[in-house]
């Protein structure tokens, strides 16, 4: 006897709707990285602490480790890999490649969509605000000293409607 194939979710991902056969209750992250090939939301601590695999969830920052696929369905997700182009990086990613703001790089998607979530919400933010928003993610290498100067650097470069200027 065959076990029956999980739900079909629809998953509307980087702007592109996805049909993937998972259970509601799958991790998303699992459903980014496995099913979707998408490496920029990275597991960390698998208990939303860390903030390696944030993800924007109609462009508020989630923990995509804690949140299951099914409650997802019918929003809009945006991945690191869907948040600018080599062409055209966001001005967060820009920033952050203008400052080197990494040193291992684990913790840059969370830092990135934290950053690109706030300045979407305040493009004025101060560093205050910023240590704020960041201070739930763990970066074990020390760059943080560099990750808010690249969001500093960020902010002068987010149209006030939180689009982005090349």
């Amino acid at each position: 006897m065959h076990a029956p194939s999980p739900p079909s979710l629809r998953l509307c991902v980087n702007g592109a709707v996805h049909e993937v056969g998972v259970a509601p209750t799958a991790p998303l992250l699992a459903v980014l990285r496995n099913d979707l090939g998408l490496n920029g939301p990275k597991y960390g601590c698998g208990l939303g602490e860390c903030g390696a695999c944030t993800v924007l969830i109609d462009g508020v920052a989630a923990r995509a480790c804690v949140i299951p696929a099914g409650g997802v369905v019918g929003r809009e997700i945006t991945s690191l890999e869907g948040l600018g182009t080599r062409a055209m990086p966001h001005p967060v990613q820009r920033a952050f490649i203008d400052e080197q703001a990494a040193q291992c790089g684990y913790c840059l998607n969370g830092m990135v969509m934290m950053a690109a979530a706030l300045l979407a919400r305040d493009p004025c933010a101060d560093e205050a605000a910023i240590r704020r928003e960041l201070s739930g993610n763990l970066c074990r290498c020390g760059t943080h000293v560099e990750i808010v100067r690249a969001v500093l650097r960020a902010a002068t470069n987010v149209a006030p409607s939180g689009a982005h200027t090349p």
